[in-house]
C-alpha cells in the first residue's frame, strides 16, 4: 500500500509573515510535518507544495521532495484541494513507484501530534475500508453559543433549559484540521477532501490547537515541550 504524504505551505500569510518558517521549538516550524512524517513507518515518500524556494529547500533538507506550486494557485482565495490536485498530478506523472493508495495532508500550523497519529489514522482508514479521514477531538463538555441578526445569544450543541451533567452529554467531536487522509480519485471525482465513506480518528485534545497568530506560538511551544513531543 502507497501512502503519499503531501505537505502544502504557502509563502503568504495575514495572522504572522512566512508563519511556516518561523523558528518553533528551535526547527522551522515546517520541519516539524515532515520529521512526524518520516518517522511514520507507514508513509511511502514525502512531498512538500509550495510557491517559496525557501520553503521547498527547508523541506529538501528535512527529507520531503519539492513540488513548485504554481502562483494561480498560491493566492488566499485558493483552496487546499487544488493544491493537493497538481501536486498528485506531478507525482503520477513521475512515474515514481507504484500508484498512490491514499493520500496523507498534514498542516503545517499543527504541530502538537506525533508519528503515532499518522500510522493510527492510516490504519484505521484501511481496516474499516473509509474512503477518506478527518482527524477530530472530543468536545464532550464544549458548549456553543451564537447569536442571531437581532443580537440575541442562543445555544447550539445544547439545551441551556435541560443542563445535563457532563456525564450525560452525548459526545460530540471537533474536526481540528491536524491533517487528512483520502483517495486520490475521489479527489479527483468530488474536489473535496471529504466524501464517500468517511472515519474520524480521535485526537488527544492539546492535539487540536494550532499556529493561526503570534499568541498562539507561545502556547503550542509550552505543550510541545510539556508533552515531549519536541523529542521527535
Amino acid at each position: 500500500m502507497r501512502v503519499s504524504c503531501i505537505i502544502i505551505a504557502r509563502r503568504g500569510s495575514k495572522g504572522i509573515p512566512n508563519k511556516n518558517t518561523i523558528d518553533f521549538c528551535g526547527k522551522p516550524l515546517l520541519a516539524w510535518t515532515v520529521l512526524q512524517a518520516k518517522a511514520c513507518e507507514l508513509v511511502s515518500d514525502i512531498w512538500i507544495s509550495s510557491d517559496s524556494f525557501e520553503i521547498l529547500d527547508i523541506g529538501e533538507r528535512y527529507g520531503a521532495r519539492p513540488i513548485i506550486r504554481p502562483d494561480e494557485i498560491s493566492g488566499d482565495a485558493s483552496a487546499s484541494e487544488e493544491a493537493w490536485l497538481h501536486a498528485i498530478e506531478h507525482i503520477d506523472q513521475l512515474k515514481n513507484g507504484d500508484t498512490i493508495d491514499y493520500v496523507l495532508t498534514p498542516q503545517v500550523t499543527s504541530p502538537l501530534r506525533e508519528a503515532s497519529d499518522f500510522s493510527g489514522a492510516i490504519r484505521l482508514i484501511k481496516e474499516s475500508a473509509t474512503e477518506s479521514l478527518l482527524s477530530v477531538a472530543a468536545i464532550q463538555d464544549f458548549f456553543i453559543w451564537k447569536v442571531n441578526q437581532e443580537g440575541i445569544a442562543y445555544s447550539v450543541n445544547y439545551d441551556y433549559r435541560d443542563r445535563k451533567p457532563r456525564q450525560q452529554i452525548e459526545k460530540q467531536y471537533l474536526e481540528n484540521g491536524s491533517f487528512y487522509i483520502f483517495k486520490p480519485p475521489l479527489l479527483k471525482q468530488m474536489g473535496n477532501r471529504l466524501s464517500g465513506k468517511i472515519s474520524m480518528y480521535v485526537m488527544e485534545r492539546y492535539k487540536m490547537f494550532q499556529i493561526d497568530n503570534h499568541e498562539d506560538i507561545k502556547l503550542c511551544e509550552v505543550m510541545m515541550k510539556g508533552y515531549g513531543l519536541n523529542r521527535q
